[in-house]
């Protein structure tokens, strides 16, 4: 079994952490290199920066920040949010990234995934996928622009739809259950798993130590995101692994 990942996000606006409930009700968390630099002492296995509102005003990922950040890490470190091209993957890989994570540029142009996986290789690309409970067709839909468009598209078919196209990883969020602190969404996370040949990212809704441990025996993701609890001090990077470890789950 691979070792399972844990991995604390940094969704920034403005150019300060933000954290808060449904993509809603922004709270601020700190400054992104300080917190880095925390999480790279702490024993992170990565970190994910996240320019939460670079879509949604049309504009690029801040690469001073992103080049900030990188300089105080010696984990794999994805970047997300405003790219568009693959002069924009290349900006930031060059300003230090490992990974680059596509969301609304991969669903309104999924060629890019394809180009970036062809010319940087599918190690490099993450496609992230904010998803949320859709009653009336009994399916999880696509959210694009930070969680403020709604697509058509089906979460666990645009999932295969993005690893045939060359995503070397899956990024999932549960919008329902973002910030809510009441788990991870384990039905979504294992249909989407179950869909896809590639690592999947449980993100949205961790609470607890074994919000992770639950994820990653039921619902088999390959690695968890979360932000508050990390950010606000709830809990911390080690006392989860310890916590695992002592389940039995096999972590770095």
């Amino acid at each position: 079994m691979l070792a399972k990942r844990i991995i604390p996000c940094l969704d920034v606006k403005d150019g300060r952490v933000v954290k808060g409930i449904q993509f809603e009700a922004l709270q601020e968390a700190g400054d992104p290199v300080e917190l880095a630099k925390f999480y790279n002492r702490e024993g992170a296995d990565e970190l994910v920066f996240l320019d939460i509102s670079a879509s949604s005003e049309g504009r690029e990922t801040m690469v001073d920040v992103v080049r900030r950040v990188a300089e105080q890490l010696s984990i794999p470190f994805t970047v997300g949010g405003g790219i568009k091209t693959l002069d924009d993957i290349k900006r930031m890989l060059r300003a230090g990234a490992d990974k680059v994570s596509l969301n609304s540029s991969a669903v309104l142009n999924p060629r890019l995934i394809e180009e970036g996986a062809a010319y940087f290789g599918s190690q490099c690309i993450v496609v992230a996928i904010d998803a949320k409970y859709h009653p009336a067709t009994e399916s999880y839909h696509v959210y694009t622009h930070g969680g403020k468009q709604l697509t058509e598209l089906d979460a666990i078919e645009w999932a295969q739809k993005a690893v045939t196209c060359g995503a070397g990883e899956i990024l999932l969020t549960s919008m329902d259950k973002d910030g809510e602190k009441s788990g991870f969404h384990r039905e979504l996370t294992r249909a989407v798993n179950d869909a896809v040949s590639v690592p999947v990212i449980a993100s949205g809704g961790a609470g607890k130590a074994k919000d992770f441990y639950d994820v990653f025996t039921d619902a088999h993701a390959d690695a968890a995101l979360a932000a508050s609890i990390f950010h606000f001090k709830e809990t911390s990077i080690s006392h989860v692994k310890d916590y695992l470890k002592a389940k039995g789950v096999v972590v770095r």
